[in-house]
Order: C-alpha cells, then structure tokens, then sequence
C-alpha cells in the first residue's frame, strides 16, 4: 500500500527529494515518526513492509537482512530508524537546486518545520510535568 500522508488541514513542506517511510503496523517507533512528520506538514509517502513485498525486500537490504522499520528514504538515501528531525535535514541536505531556482523552497521551510518540532515537544514536556 502506498499513500501521501500529512496531518489533515496543514500545509504540505515543499519538499523536492521524495520521502519515503517503510513501517508496519503495531510498530511504536513507526507510529512516532510518522506523527512528527505529519506535524511538520511533511509530504511523505508510506509503504507499509507487511503488505508489500517489494518494500520488505528493500528493507531488509538496506538493514544487513532485517525487516527494521522505520526505514527511510530521502532521495534515494535509506535511514534506518531516524527520528523525524534527521529526516528533515536529509531532506535539506539532498534537495536537489538549480540556478533557476531560489534557495528557498525546502531550505527556506525546514528551518520552520524543526521549530514546529521544538515547540511541539516543549509543549507535550510542559503537559507531561503537570503543567508547571
């Protein structure tokens, strides 16, 4: 199965190198980055490794034979087990430019993306201490 994903109502990052995100249900660590990115308004899509041989094969090349997930993919350049912040660097660092280009675009919005990140986690911290 394979979806573009993205919390609802929020605006897409416009991220050039396609990002990829290999999981499988009941996973805890899947689940976390893939609510991250969401948060990040970061377009990504999904392929769920028990559904789709191709992407379980992929998985375990990349991971010395193991179905390790999450696995990711930024412009062709696998990550097993990255946290949404080193996605959106490995998105940063792998866009693509050219001289018709601006450097804006996915540089310019991966700045505000890890500060919705920060303010997010600050935020789930003060509700987690009892709001002090």
């Amino acid at each position: 199965m394979e979806c573009s994903n993205r919390e609802p109502g929020s605006e897409p990052v416009p991220i050039s190198p396609r990002v990829v995100v290999y999981w499988r249900p009941g996973c805890p660590f899947c689940s976390s980055l893939r609510r991250g990115l969401r948060r990040s308004g970061v377009e990504f899509t999904e392929r769920n490794i028990w559904e789709d041989q191709k992407a379980t094969a992929f998985v375990r090349s990349v991971a010395h034979g193991n179905e390790t997930v999450p696995t990711v993919t930024v412009a062709g350049r696998a990550t097993v087990n990255p946290s949404a912040r080193q996605v959106l660097a490995g998105a940063s660092e792998h866009a693509p430019q050219t001289d018709s280009e601006p450097r804006r675009g996915l540089l310019g919005a991966v700045p505000a993306a890890l500060s919705r990140l920060s303010e997010q986690t600050r935020a789930r911290a003060h509700q987690l201490a009892g709001g002090r």
